[in-house]
């Protein structure tokens, strides 16, 4: 049987459905480009009304599982998820947990200092000409006058993303370039008012230089003094809230 269609509780009906179809997709029950049965079908089969279904469908779409096709060969089908939207994905998630949850600084730092410097010796074993002339022009966009502070951290981001990217494997990319991206604003936005941006820039220019040679621990060298600096410049930051709260 594709999907269990067990009893379905009064409390919370959509989740439950939408949690059965998903549990088929996530265990291969339903692969790619089937067929869903119809409105119709599955609501005789859960014993809901078709509203309930619908917005069970609803849940399904919202997490890009399933898609909806018109005319006589339409229907609902089981998405073909794209490594873009899986990206998007994460990176939302992860941004709303750092966000919500109030993560501390050193955590964050730490968590990214494991995570990218994972990415780290294949990067430097695989890098190609296009990652290194992405990592170049973003340090010579930072190293830029009159560039602005949100594009300064938007460039930081890119950065980071073209080192994971040069290991070029696509499931360390999906895997660390969400979380790179969502803590690295969480990053800037502690960092940005007292932080030199040159000192930023040529610390990215260490790391990729570092990454061409294919020099592993050098790369990860420089990597460690970037994030180190941006914990100084965070706590430093932290501290000077702490003390305009008791003044």
């Amino acid at each position: 049987m594709k999907i269990e269609y067990g009893a379905i509780n009064k409390e919370g009906m959509a989740k439950q459905i939408s949690d059965a179809i998903r549990e088929a997709i996530m265990e291969g029950r339903l692969v790619v480009d089937e067929r869903l049965p119809s409105e119709t079908e599955l609501a005789q089969r859960f014993g809901v009304s078709r509203p309930t279904v619908r917005e069970a469908l609803k849940r399904l779409a919202a997490q890009n599982l399933i898609r909806t096709r018109r005319g006589a060969t339409g229907g609902v089908f089981v998405n073909r998820v794209s490594w873009s939207e899986a990206h998007d994905t994460l990176y939302t998630t992860a941004t709303l947990l750092l966000g919500m949850n109030r993560i501390d600084f050193q955590t964050v730092a730490e968590a990214r200092l494991c995570l990218e410097g994972a990415c780290l010796p294949l990067a430097c074993a695989r890098r190609s000409q296009e990652h290194l002339d992405s990592m170049d022009e973003e340090i010579a966009l930072q190293l830029s006058k009159g560039i602005s502070d949100e594009e300064f951290c938007a460039s930081d981001v890119r950065f980071h993303r073209a080192v994971v990217d040069a290991a070029a494997n696509p499931v360390l990319s999906f895997q660390l370039v969400g979380i790179v991206e969502a803590m690295q604003p969480l990053m800037n936005m502690l960092t940005y008012r007292l932080r030199d941006r040159t000192h930023i820039a040529e610390s990215h220019r260490g790391l990729a230089n570092a990454i061409k040679d294919r020099d592993v621990d050098s790369a990860k060298e420089r990597l460690n003094e970037l994030i180190e600096y941006n914990k100084e410049l965070a706590e430093l930051r932290l501290q000077q809230r702490d003390d305009n709260k008791r003044s």
